[in-house]
């Protein structure tokens, strides 16, 4: 199942989002983690060094690999260059699992070793240099896109991506789509003005949205989540000296995590299996559709100078139809 977490910065959405997969991980389930925040700080989060997240291969780089190994044989696209970041799949197409081995997790997903397990790394990479002021960062998001537009995966299987903060996540399709979005909040006015902007953008989209309350101190806090967020509000992660030693590099085992924290990361397993059941692959399908026409008839025609609708395979539906044989006729 795919998961995102998202928030205003400084929310501790990062924290949250590794705690969530190294509970995962502990439970001995696979799991991939993305970090998709323009501040890559996930590695870190999860124990590596900065040397050994800074050494951690990008997949911004390796983007014409990743378009090239998607297009498969599928003759709706003629080379790599034709795809954008909202190409979906179709007949043909090379499809992803979670638990495999391919060309693409060699290149661009890394292993990292936690005290319970273990996950794969992919991180989206920071700005380069040669970056700054000509290009946006949802390009390197793109390959993101792709990869999950790509992605077949199961129950008890998981990709958690940590997003960029507030409501950047909008600049693409890309909000849409995951089986489930933890909103991580502040007890404060700005926490929850960032709820009700990603709410409301959300609204029209089908975006199941729960908010995970953080830096929560007492009782008044938890009341003020409560009245402002509503039964949008999942749990609430309270102030603790385990994330504190976190932050300062100690590297503290995730059992001794305090007790009503654990049991928050638990919930939110729980309402991410929930969400899994009530996945709609058509509904899936159709929105990854909805926005490459978008694209493709804002920049993506002008740009490339052909009919990017044509890429659409209106006979496909990711998960529907692909049982394992079907899998391995489109990766052949």
């Amino acid at each position: 199942m795919k998961i995102a977490f998202v928030g205003k910065g400084g929310s501790g959405k990062t924290t949250l989002s590794a705690l969530f997969i190294r509970h995962l991980a502990a439970t001995g389930r696979p799991v991939i983690a993305v970090d998709a925040d323009i501040n890559q700080h996930l590695g870190t989060t999860l124990g590596l060094t900065d040397d050994q997240t800074a050494l951690l291969p990008t997949l911004g780089e390796h983007l014409p690999q990743i378009k090239e190994y998607l297009r498969g044989n599928n003759p709706r696209i003629g080379s790599a260059e034709e795809m954008i970041k909202t190409t979906p799949p179709g007949r043909g197409s090379r499809l992803l699992r979670i638990v495999e081995e391919n060309p693409l997790y060699a290149a661009c997903a890394r292993p990292v070793a936690l005290d319970e397990g273990s996950v794969r790394l992919l991180a989206t990479g920071a700005f380069a240099e040669e970056d700054l002021g000509v290009a946006c960062y949802h390009s390197k998001v793109g390959a993101v896109e792709l990869l999950l537009n790509h992605l077949v995966d199961g129950p008890d299987e998981y990709v958690v991506t940590d997003m960029t903060a507030g409501s950047d996540s909008f600049a693409s399709g890309l909000f849409t789509r995951f089986d489930l979005t933890f909103l991580v909040a502040e007890p404060t006015r700005k926490g929850i003005s960032v709820y009700r902007q990603y709410k409301d953008y959300a609204r029209d989209f089908g975006v199941a949205l729960r908010v995970v309350g953080n830096k929560v101190q007492g009782p008044e806090d938890l009341a003020f989540l409560q009245r402002e967020v509503g039964d949008d509000l999942l749990a609430a992660f309270g102030q603790s000296t385990w994330v504190r030693r976190l932050e300062q590099g100690a590297g503290p085992a995730l059992k001794t995590l305090e007790p009503a924290n654990r049991a928050v990361l638990a919930e939110l397993k729980s309402q991410a299996d929930a969400a899994f059941e009530l996945r709609d692959p058509q509904r899936y399908t159709q929105q990854a559709v909805h926005f490459h026409l978008r694209n493709a008839e804002s920049w993506g025609n002008t740009k490339l100078g052909i009919d990017l609708a044509t890429q659409v395979d209106d006979g496909f539906v990711l998960g529907s139809e692909c049982d394992a044989d079907q899998l391995d006729a489109a990766r052949a």
